[in-house]
Parts: C-alpha cells; sequence; structure tokens
C-alpha cells in the first residue's frame, strides 16, 4: 500500500487518465493512427512494432478463454517491444466513442474493440503522454497491466 495516497486520490488519477484514453482514441481515429481488431493489431505488431505507442485491451467478460489467451500473447509481445498496455472494461463505451454504436453500421465495420493500437500520433500528445505517465506510475507500483473502467455516458 502507497502511505499518504487517499482512495480518492487513486480514483481521481483513474478518472483523470480514463479521459484522457477516450480523447486519445478519438484522435487517433480521426488522423488514422488506431488499429481496431485482434488480428489486424497483431499484423501490425507483426509488420511494424516500433509504430505502435499503446495498446489497449478491452474486455468486460473475463470467462472469454480464447479472447485471454489473445490477450496473453499480444501482452507479451507489447511488453518485449516496450509498448504501454492497459486493460480496459467498459467495451459498449469504446463503440460509443468510435462509432460502433450507430444503427447504420454492424460489428464487422466498426471494427473489434477488444485489441486496439495507437501508433505514432501527428498531434495531441499531451493525452498520449498522460496516459503512459498512469501506465508508468502503475507499474512502479507493481500493477503490470494497468487497468482502467470506462463509464457509459
Amino acid at each position: 500500500m502507497v502511505p499518504e495516497e487517499s482512495v480518492a486520490s487513486v480514483e481521481n488519477r483513474m478518472q483523470s487518465a480514463s479521459l484522457a484514453l477516450e480523447e486519445l482514441l478519438v484522435t487517433a481515429q480521426k488522423q488514422h493512427c488506431l488499429t481496431v481488431g485482434i488480428y489486424e493489431s497483431a499484423k501490425l505488431l507483426n509488420a511494424d512494432p516500433d509504430s505502435v505507442v499503446l495498446c489497449v485491451l478491452a474486455a468486460d467478460d473475463e470467462e472469454d478463454v480464447a479472447l485471454q489467451i489473445h490477450f496473453t500473447l499480444l501482452q507479451s509481445f507489447c511488453c518485449d517491444s516496450g509498448i504501454n498496455i492497459l486493460r480496459v472494461s467498459g467495451v459498449q463505451r469504446l463503440l460509443q466513442l468510435l462509432g460502433g454504436v450507430d444503427a447504420n453500421r454492424n460489428q464487422e465495420e466498426s471494427g473489434d474493440p477488444h485489441c486496439m493500437l495507437v501508433t505514432n500520433l501527428q498531434v495531441d500528445h499531451y493525452r498520449l503522454q498522460e496516459v503512459g505517465t498512469y501506465c508508468q506510475e502503475s507499474r512502479r507500483l507493481h500493477q503490470w497491466v494497468p487497468e482502467l473502467i470506462l463509464q457509459e455516458r
């Protein structure tokens, strides 16, 4: 336990990081710097891992064994490559952010939201830095794969 660090302080850091992540993902999508989908992400990591700056793994169901196996492999590759990783719950919120909860689009068109890679952004490095700092602080506190909860709005 971290001395003098209140529960409110931890919650504020998590909420701030969650908001930064949401803004970062929307910006990355607009700049075409977001790869969505487990297989698409694996292909990019294989072809050009140096271009990836953040890996977001999203799941609300921890009991999906196949998904957890994919996550383990992606996490291992990202750790070996020095890529920040975030585990996120709130798949519905991710779909909302990325436009996947549109009545005119289906799951295939919006992509598989369980894995997303952010590649080099042209702008908005502040949010990337904020998310990266959260990941570093979490690792320093021995949480090797930080977790965030995205709240539906």
